[in-house]
C-alpha cells in the first residue's frame, strides 16, 4: 500500500478550500496498492489529491446524470459504499472540465479511497475517537457561510439548491463527521513520528541525481509597515460626504446599493453594491470596528460613520438570521498627501538607522512600530499561500521585488512607498535569506528534504498499520471491481472473494 500519507495533505486542503462542497459520503481519502513501494512523484501526488478531495460545486448532484439503479459496491464493517458515490464523483469531475486528470481506471481509484476512509472511521469509532457536536456544527456553519458568500444571500442559496440551510447541514453532517474521524485516526497512527538527520541524509541519498528538483531563486523577507494617517480636515470632509449618502438613503431619495456601486472604494464589493455576509464567530477575519458596528445594527438601519484600518464606512443591515447577517457598506479612503507620507518615511528612516547600527532588534522593532497588527505575531515575515517563508520572486508584489533587488542578505531597505489595496503605505524591508537557482541539496534545502523524509516515514507507518488491520475488517467488494489491481490487498481479505473467482 502506498501513498497513505496523502491523508495529511488532504487534511490541509480540507481547511484551505472552504468554498468546496462534497457529494454525500465523499471523505478524507488516499491511495494504496499491493505493488512494491516505489518513489511517487510530487506531480502524481498532487493529481491524486485533486482527484480524491474533489471541490464539488454546491449543486453537483442535481446536475449529474441520474443513476438508473443504485447498489452497494463495497462494504467495510457496517460502512457501505454505493455505486452512485463513485459514478457521481467521476461525472462531477468531468463536468468541471478536469476529465484529462482522471487516471486510467477512475472507478477503481475512487473506490479505493472510500475503502480507506471507511476503515479509518471504523477504527476511530472502536478507539472511542469522537467529533463533538460543537465541532461538527462549527464545520457545517463555516461551509454554509461560504455558500452564502458565493451566492449572495441565504435566500439565494436556498432558492437555487431547493434546500433549507438546515437541510443542507443535515445532508453533509455524516460525510463531515466521517472525514474528521478519518483525519483524527490518521493523526493518531502517525503521532510522535520524527526523523533524525541521519535518516534525512539516507533518504536524500536514495534520490537519483537526475531526479533532483531544480529551484528558482527564493527569498525570506520581513517588513515593518507604517500607514500614513490622513489629515484631519480631509477626514472630516469625507465624513460629511458619507453622512449625506446616509441621509439620501434614509429619505428614500436613493438606494444604498446604487450609491455603493457608484462611489465605494472597496473593489471586493463594488459590483455587488457593497454587500458582505458576516457571522458572529468570524470576528478575527474582519476589522474589529467594522465588525462590531455591523452587529449592532437592526434590519434596514444605517450606521454612523465608522473608522477602520481601511478608511471610513457607513454600513446598512440588510438581513439577520441568528449569528449570520448580510450587510452593505460604502468605503471611502481619505486621500493621503505628501506631507503625511513624508512623516511616515521619517519615522521609518529613524528606525532603520537603529537597525543598521545594531542598537535595535528587528523583531522588537516590528512589535513596537509596525501598523500591521498581523505582523506582530510573526516578526513581520511574509509567507506564501502554503505557509512557507521561502518565496519566489513571482510571489512578491512588484514593489517588494524592486525593494530587495540590490539588497544583500542581512540588509534593510530604505523606506519604500507602495500601495496595498488602494491605500498608500510605507515600509522597510529586511532580506533574511536569498538562494540562487540550484539543484536540490542538503545544505540549502535541508528543511524541504526533511519534510519529505518525514512524510515517507509516516507513509510506511500507515502502510504497516493497514496491513495489520485489514484482516480484522469485514470487507466485501462488488465483482465488477475484481480487475482493479490497486484493490489487491482489499480483495485478499474480502469475504466474497471466492464467489467472484
Amino acid at each position: 500500500m502506498k501513498l497513505i500519507f496523502l491523508l495529511k495533505a488532504i487534511h490541509k486542503n480540507y481547511y484551505k478550500h472552504s468554498t468546496a462542497i462534497f457529494t454525500h459520503r465523499y471523505g478524507l481519502v488516499t491511495v494504496q496498492t499491493t505493488r512494491p513501494i516505489k518513489t511517487v512523484s510530487m506531480k502524481k501526488i498532487l493529481l491524486l489529491l485533486t482527484l480524491f478531495f474533489i471541490q464539488h460545486s454546491l449543486f453537483a448532484q442535481p446536475q449529474t446524470k441520474k443513476i438508473i439503479a443504485d447498489k452497494i459496491v463495497a462494504q467495510v464493517g457496517d460502512k457501505i459504499i454505493l455505486r452512485s458515490d463513485i459514478i457521481n464523483a467521476i461525472s462531477d469531475y468531468k463536468r468541471q472540465g478536469q476529465e484529462a486528470q482522471l487516471p486510467p481506471n477512475p472507478e477503481c481509484a475512487f473506490l479505493e479511497g472510500q475503502l480507506i476512509q471507511k476503515a479509518l472511521v471504523l477504527q476511530a469509532e472502536k478507539d472511542s475517537i469522537n467529533v463533538s457536536e460543537e465541532e461538527l456544527d462549527a464545520m457545517l456553519d463555516n461551509q454554509v457561510r461560504s455558500f452564502i458568500q458565493s451566492y449572495g444571500s441565504k435566500e439565494a442559496l436556498e432558492e437555487i439548491s431547493g434546500r433549507t440551510v438546515y437541510q443542507l447541514k443535515e445532508d453533509f453532517k455524516q460525510s463531515f463527521r466521517e472525514r474528521k474521524l478519518a483525519e483524527q485516526m490518521r493523526g493518531k497512527i502517525v503521532d510522535g513520528i520524527k526523523v533524525t538527520p541521519t535518516e534525512v541524509k539516507a533518504y536524500f541519498a536514495k534520490i537519483p541525481k537526475d531526479s533532483l528538483a531544480f529551484y528558482e531563486s527564493e527569498v525570506e523577507v520581513s517588513q515593518i509597515i507604517s500607514q500614513p494617517k490622513a489629515n484631519r480636515e480631509v477626514e472630516e470632509y469625507i465624513t460629511k460626504q458619507l453622512y449625506e449618502y446616509k441621509r439620501l438613503v434614509e429619505s428614500g431619495a436613493k438606494k444604498f446599493e446604487a450609491i455603493a456601486k457608484q462611489v465605494t472604494e472597496d473593489p471586493g464589493s463594488k459590483e455587488t453594491g457593497g454587500m458582505y455576509n458576516l457571522n458572529r464567530n468570524d470576528s478575527k477575519s474582519w476589522d474589529p470596528a467594522f465588525f462590531q458596528a455591523a452587529f449592532k445594527l437592526k434590519e434596514g438601519q444605517i450606521s454612523a460613520v465608522i473608522k477602520s484600518k481601511f478608511g471610513l464606512h457607513i454600513i446598512q443591515m440588510v438581513s439577520r438570521a441568528g449569528d449570520d447577517i448580510v450587510v452593505r457598506h460604502i468605503l471611502r479612503i481619505p486621500p493621503i498627501t505628501d506631507d503625511e507620507i513624508n512623516l511616515s518615511i521619517q519615522k521609518l528612516d529613524s528606525i532603520r538607522v537603529k537597525l543598521v547600527a545594531g542598537t535595535l532588534n528587528f523583531g522588537v522593532a516590528v512589535n513596537r512600530y509596525t501598523d500591521d497588527e498581523n505582523s506582530k505575531f510573526n516578526g513581520g515575515q511574509l509567507q506564501g499561500r502554503d505557509g512557507s517563508t521561502y518565496l519566489t520572486l513571482d510571489e512578491l508584489d512588484k514593489d517588494m521585488v524592486v525593494a530587495i533587488k540590490n539588497l544583500s542578505v542581512g540588509d534593510y531597505s530604505k523606506p519604500q512607498v507602495y500601495e496595498d489595496r488602494g491605500v498608500k503605505k510605507v515600509r522597510i524591508v529586511y532580506l533574511k535569506t536569498r538562494t540562487n537557482p540550484h539543484r536540490e541539496n542538503l545544505k540549502e534545502d535541508y528543511n524541504k528534504i526533511a519534510s519529505r523524509a518525514l512524510d515517507e516515514k509516516k507513509q510506511e507507518t500507515l502502510q504497516k498499520w493497514f496491513k495489520e488491520h485489514l484482516p480484522n475488517y469485514y470487507i466485501t467488494i462488488d465483482k465488477d471491481f475484481f480487475d482493479c489491481s490497486s484493490l489487491g490487498d482489499w480483495w485478499k481479505y474480502a469475504v466474497n472473494r471466492e464467489q467472484v473467482k
